[in-house]
């Protein structure tokens, strides 16, 4: 993806320069938080690492991703995709883990559901796919 050659290229040059110019500058830090419950969250906001990644993979550049998230800082969506991509078996991990998860809680509910919320829910369910459908064309 030409996208993650960019990030790459650009945190590299930043790095080179950091190292041959400002051996003094601190590292970058990384803006995670993980709160109460496991869910790892960008500092100081409600936006979950789960979010910002999946925008990422989606093709969306991290410009377009600050203005869809504006309490998240460029600067900050930009360490997050660094993290991201030198981390990326355990960010895949994480996602993996909290998709089961949810998986497991959303049969939790169903089963403790009337058979009118499961039909109400199943046909939410099928609006939701024919819109992500309709908005991939």
């Amino acid at each position: 993806m030409a996208q993650n050659a960019f990030v790459v290229h650009w945190l590299q040059q930043i790095m080179m320069y950091r190292d041959n110019h400002m051996p003094d500058i601190p590292t970058l830090s990384i803006p995670l938080a993980t709160d109460e419950n496991g869910v790892m969250r960008i500092r100081n906001t409600r936006v979950t690492l789960d979010v910002i990644v999946a925008r990422y993979q989606q093709g969306d550049t991290p410009e377009a991703i600050h203005e869809g998230f504006p309490s998240v800082s460029l600067s900050d969506v930009y360490a997050v995709i660094a993290y991201y991509l030198a981390n990326r078996e355990d960010v895949d991990a994480y996602l993996r883990q909290r998709d089961i998860e949810a998986e497991r809680i959303r049969q939790e509910v169903e089963t403790n559901s009337s058979p009118e919320t499961t039909a109400r829910t199943e046909h939410f369910r099928k609006l939701a796919a024919q819109k992500r459908r309709e908005a991939a064309h």
